[in-house]
């Protein structure tokens, strides 16, 4: 019969001399384990009587509670001594300068919008504003887009599924139906540019099918192409910071648009670079033109009465060109180096006095 006190002893030493978790769950495991030495004394309680087992069994229960509760303190104590020495070992001096963290920037695509917005205010112009989805009459009806135009088909825009009535809504294919939305609303003279998110389906090196724009409309008695060309040389030598800016006006088609141009300016394209303001070659960076109109007599205004000059440029495409990325479709790849590496400063927001970059 084994003598419970000297086991008792025997443990408790035990439990008391564990160095570290480790040692004392040895011991744990070695007394109270499936096959441990107090778990042993319970299993031979099967073979004792009645009055044995009960005065047996409640002795080694007794046992088995008292080694089991050793254990949970020293446990806990082993536990806040190593808390102890990790802390005193893990010490930070708060005097030395902390470790390099990434630091946030503004996203190029936001800086140059930015820019152009800084440009288009200190002119007069206005920011104006619309929905991301549209409908047909502002999207392409309005804008004198005819009824089987290619932009209308799927493999151009993405269209929403019909509504009960047919109509079909869609994600606006340029910003111009903030145009109309303001020809609408307000009545001349107007002066506004309509900066936000577009949508098409193309997708390559120059192209996304989401991208940012911004367009320009001025209605008013008397609007020229003379106006129309100084307000676009200004902006580019403006923002590509140079008065070295030389451009030429090609005869294109927009619906919206009579007579329509695109603009192209002189740069310079060897050694892997684009230079504006310098070498022999062109590159066309907007659209623009006279409002046609159809246009105004759609939105409510007289065409004999007032005339105007739209514009519009793709925000993704002139942030290359000034900033010399190579790629359209990093802009939005989530890549935190080239963010790095591209990003802006949060605290030098663009303005004509301190500079726009």
């Amino acid at each position: 019969m084994t003598d419970l006190n000297t086991l008792e002893s025997d443990v408790l030493a035990q439990v008391a001399g564990a160095a570290d978790l480790s040692a004392l769950d040895a011991v744990r495991v070695a007394a109270v384990g499936k096959t441990g030495s107090i778990s042993g004394l319970l299993k031979t309680l099967g073979a004792m009587s009645p009055d044995e087992r009960k005065e047996r069994g409640a002795a080694i229960n007794a046992l088995r509670d008292r080694v089991q509760s050793a254990i949970t303190e020293k446990k806990a104590s082993l536990e806040a001594a190593e808390l102890d020495a990790r802390l005193a070992r893990e010490t930070l001096d708060l005097t030395l300068p902390g470790p390099y963290r990434r630091k946030g920037s503004v996203h190029p695509t936001m800086q140059v919008m930015d820019e152009m917005v800084s440009i288009f205010a200190d002119m007069g112009f206005a920011v104006a504003e619309g929905p991301d989805i549209e409908d047909d009459f502002h999207n392409f009806t309005a804008l004198n887009f005819p009824e089987k135009h290619p932009a209308r088909e799927m493999h151009d825009t993405f269209f929403f599924e019909p509504k009960e009535t047919g109509e079909r809504m869609l994600l606006r294919t340029h910003t111009s139906p903030v145009q109309v939305r303001t020809m609408v609303s307000q009545k001349p003279p107007i002066r506004i540019i309509a900066p936000g998110r577009t949508y098409r389906c193309d997708s390559d090196a120059t192209h996304t099918p989401m991208f940012h724009q911004v367009e320009g409309l001025v209605i008013d008695k008397g609007i020229h192409m003379g106006h129309l060309k100084w307000t676009l040389e200004t902006f580019i030598a403006r923002f590509f910071e140079t008065d070295a800016v030389t451009t030429q006006f090609r005869p294109h088609h927009f619906p919206f648009t009579e007579p329509s141009a695109e603009m192209d300016v002189q740069c310079d394209r060897s050694g892997g670079e684009i230079k504006i303001g310098q070498g022999s070659s062109w590159l066309e960076i907007l659209g623009c033109g006279m409002v046609h109109p159809n246009v105004l007599r759609a939105c409510g205004i007289d065409p004999d009465e007032y005339q105007g000059f739209a514009f519009g440029m793709g925000v993704d495409r002139l942030g290359m060109l000034k900033y010399g990325m190579p790629d359209l479709r990093d802009m939005f790849a989530s890549d935190s180096r080239w963010l790095a590496h591209y990003g802006f400063s949060g605290f030098a927001a663009p303005n004509p006095a301190s500079g726009l970059s």
